[in-house]
């Protein structure tokens, strides 16, 4: 698994050299609230201070309210670079625009108080003054997520009119590369989705309509699925590496020919169908009527002659290929 994941690494930096990703490793934030909170304390402490002697010396007193409104300013400065990060989450954070670096442990950190967590693929609203606000979360997730592709309308490479949906598991392995290289990473990899699915598809039929009978078997979007979705998965990786996501799994979940040609199509495939049940029918019965005539020749049952084989044959031909119950008739005479 680390092999893989260093693949993945080179090959996104290969694809976008001017980003490279610097883990931080701050400190513990318990202390530095600790220390923030009484430094809070002692601010309070020395405005009330100097407060207190106004009257007595003015030169201290102004000293000490001045130092109390400082250190209560510095703390609150402080109090911005407490950072909370939850497992499978990472903060990527810049300071006046440029790139600082990004967080990955969970835990409680205390980072530069000046650094911005920064991640545009946060959802946009509009708020009730109808002003566009950002929602959701700072962080960007490294869990497994799941990309439901809606249903589109594509032609196989017959130029038939489909209709195919696909589901994506994919993850983010590089948070750094996923917030800067591309403007939203989420819709990002929902357009190449869309595309690859497009262009996968259009080198498929859907079905395989050999009407020759050759026994070429040929690789279909309805017979080859799993094949098929290996290759949108190998495709959409080579298209996302620069986004720092990786593609775990591509599965087709709808396919179907397009309303405007499934009734015609249905009546085709039910008429391969029926040829290939007929073709099934005649062949079990040429071999029954062969082993009739064999074994009423070899035990002298009777005697027969072409004519009357030929009679024989073409009654037990309508018999067996019918798909009606035949009706027995009894010749008590010649057929002569």
């Amino acid at each position: 698994m680390d092999g893989q994941n260093m693949n993945y690494q080179s090959q996104m930096n290969a694809f976008n050299p001017n980003v490279t990703e610097r883990e931080l490793n701050p400190p513990s934030g318990f202390l530095m609230l600790f220390v923030n909170i009484i430094g809070m304390i002692v601010s309070f402490v020395l405005f009330i201070a100097g407060v207190a002697l106004v009257e007595m010396t003015y030169g201290i007193s102004l000293i000490l309210v001045l130092l109390a409104i400082i250190l209560f300013v510095m703390f609150c400065i402080f109090f911005a670079g407490l950072k909370t990060v939850k497992p499978n989450e990472a903060l990527v954070f810049t300071v006046f625009g440029k790139y600082y670096g990004t967080l990955k442990k969970p835990g409680f950190f205390f980072v530069n108080p000046f650094a911005q967590i920064f991640n545009p693929a946060r959802g946009v609203v509009m708020n009730g003054q109808g002003q566009m606000t950002s929602v959701g979360p700072k962080a960007v997730s490294l869990k497994v997520n799941t990309l439901d592709n809606q249903k589109q309308k594509v032609n196989d490479i017959l130029g038939n009119p489909i209709i195919i949906g696909a589901v994506v598991v994919w993850k983010v392995v590089d948070p750094t590369l996923a917030v800067f290289s591309v403007e939203n990473y989420r819709n990002f990899l929902s357009i190449q989705c869309d595309s690859t699915i497009r262009n996968i598809a259009r080198l498929y039929p859907y079905d395989d309509m050999d009407e020759d009978g050759d026994g070429i078997v040929e690789k279909t979007l309805r017979s080859s699925s799993q094949e098929v979705a290996e290759r949108m998965k190998e495709e959409l990786q080579q298209r996302v590496y620069g986004a720092g996501l990786q593609i775990l799994e591509v599965r087709i979940t709808h396919l179907a020919y397009s309303e405007e040609i499934a009734a015609a199509m249905l009546q085709r495939q039910q008429a391969v169908a029926i040829i290939a049940a007929r073709r099934k029918i005649v062949e079990g019965a040429v071999s029954m009527v062969e082993m009739a005539i064999d074994q009423l020749s070899e035990k002298d049952v009777v005697t027969l002659d072409n004519e009357r084989k030929a009679q024989m044959v073409s009654n037990l031909m309508v018999v067996l290929c019918g798909n009606k119950e035949a009706q027995p008739i009894v010749n008590s005479g010649s057929i002569y």
